[in-house]
């Protein structure tokens, strides 16, 4: 079976956070919410830059990950495995251990980035056990936007849970391959004028097989009034907000790695922006369209008196 790991690994993050998240960016970009919303406009450039940047680290530790063969391998010396970046495999007596160094500019070549990211885990544990739990700490990993220098400084720890155990590569053999990721204490992003955001994070991804990989995303924390949420924290100004999935992201290798159907709801702005994907242009649930044809999404922004605006557009 050809599943295409870094194919898959790298469309799958990178693929769910542009579509549930970032989408919104574009949207106040071309016009569609009214643009002196600034918070809106702040949330969603700082959530786009949140999610790229972490998505990025998240391919890196995978890629990690299967190069050190989920860490049975015996290699001490770096190994350039990551554009601009070394990885080094340097387990202790109680830990298997990574650490990911950056030194140059991303494989895109929009970003430089300088700092380390160290993926840790039980020497007890391997990747491919059940309830093995990966933790991913991002040290002071400056990165600055080439297009306009801007500089952000990512700090915090992510831990990646797999629940099932087994690994995504034999899925057309067992099935299901469930991961939860957690930020409990927080990630901050740091901005050159000393602003800071804060972000925690509790989702999980659920791995099936069906003509190819599919990908399911959820959120996991509730506030107690409020389930299905996967990322929450405060904004630059201090005010609280949450992004709640209300309906499964999903991808699927079968559909060329797009996203097929979902529905997120970013709260606690100025209103609420809800975002269902998968439709057709009149904006009714569609079918796999292929590489050439388009999906769309549906965009709802409701202010706080009530009142609500929709737009369809591609996606």
């Amino acid at each position: 079976m050809h599943i295409g790991m870094s194919r898959f690994i790298r469309y799958s993050f990178i693929l769910f956070s542009f579509f549930s998240i970032s989408v919104f960016e574009s949207c106040t970009e071309k016009g569609y919410i009214i643009t002196n919303e600034t918070p809106f406009i702040d949330q969603s450039e700082d959530h786009s830059t949140f999610t790229k940047e972490t998505d990025e680290v998240f391919n890196d530790v995978n890629a990690a990950i299967e190069i050190f063969s989920a860490f049975r391998g015996r290699i001490n010396s770096p190994l350039r495995v990551i554009c601009e970046a070394s990885a080094v495999l340097d387990s202790t007596a109680t830990e298997r251990r990574i650490t990911i160094t950056y030194d140059g500019r991303n494989c895109s070549g929009t970003r430089n980035r300088y700092g380390e990211v160290v993926l840790t885990m039980p020497l007890s544990q391997k990747w491919t056990n059940a309830g093995a739990l990966l933790t991913v700490n991002i040290k002071n990993l400056i990165i600055t936007r080439l297009r306009d220098n801007q500089k952000f400084i990512l700090n915090g720890i992510h831990t990646i849970k797999n629940v099932t155990g087994g690994s995504v590569k034999d899925l057309s053999t067992i099935g299901t391959v469930v991961h939860e990721i957690k930020s409990t204490a927080g990630m901050t992003l740091d901005f050159s004028n000393n602003a800071r955001r804060l972000w925690y994070v509790y989702k999980k991804r659920t791995f099936t097989y069906d003509n190819g990989i599919v990908i399911s995303t959820v959120g996991m924390h509730n506030d107690g009034t409020i389930s299905g949420i996967s990322e929450w924290g405060t904004t630059r100004a201090g005010t609280f907000f949450s992004t709640v999935i209300e309906k499964p992201m999903v991808i699927k290798q079968s559909c060329d790695y797009r996203l097929v159907s979902g529905e997120v709801s970013h709260r606690n702005l100025i209103g609420t922006l809800n975002v269902l994907f998968g439709l057709d242009g009149a904006g009714n649930p569609t079918s796999c369209p292929g590489t050439s044809a388009l999906y769309y999404f549906k965009l709802t922004y409701t202010n706080p008196s009530g009142d609500s605006k929709i737009f369809i557009t591609p996606y």
